[in-house]
């Protein structure tokens, strides 16, 4: 009886170091995946504040009242090393939107082919940041309202 428990006990040991061998691997990719999330959500926050400051350079630099809108690619530095972090696509910004404001208009005084009338104007802009290494991507979308004289209106918000 002794002789044919002795096998038993090695197999049932075999089998307990397998199935401790299973577990360790799958915690082991189980923190591994949850390193790689992390990892991506870090890299899309980064991102959308790239593009948030790209924005914001583009609606501080912008004087749609004197310049025309044009796209743009822009190297943003989130961690302040003087090193690109991320270069963010900018699209030209797009009238949506031109309603004749209803202020009082700039002057009183109305000459010959000219209009008083100023317009409130909706501009959309748009910023894609690209990750050359996985292909993510992220985009967003941002509103600005600019009062424009009739004139600038009709050449550049159609």
């Amino acid at each position: 009886m002794k002789a044919r428990q002795q096998g038993v006990a090695l197999i049932i040991a075999l089998i307990m170091l397998l199935l401790m061998t299973v577990m360790a691997v799958s915690a082991f990719n189980l923190s591994s995946t949850s390193v790689e999330a992390v990892g991506n959500q870090q890299w899309r926050s980064e991102a959308l504040a790239a593009a948030d400051m790209a924005i914001e350079q583009v609606i501080g630099a912008a004087d749609l009242a004197k310049s025309d809108p044009v796209a743009d690619e822009i190297n943003v530095d989130i961690n302040r090393d003087d090193i690109a972090d991320y270069v963010v696509a900018v699209d030209e910004p797009l009238c949506v939107r031109a309603k004749l404001s209803s202020s009082a208009p700039p002057s009183s005084l109305q000459l010959v082919g000219m209009s008083n009338s100023t317009w409130n104007t909706v501009w959309e802009i748009v910023a894609t940041v690209q990750d050359a290494d996985t292909g993510a991507s992220v985009k967003v979308r941002s509103g600005v309202r600019v009062l424009l004289s009739d004139d600038r209106k009709n050449k550049i918000c159609s």
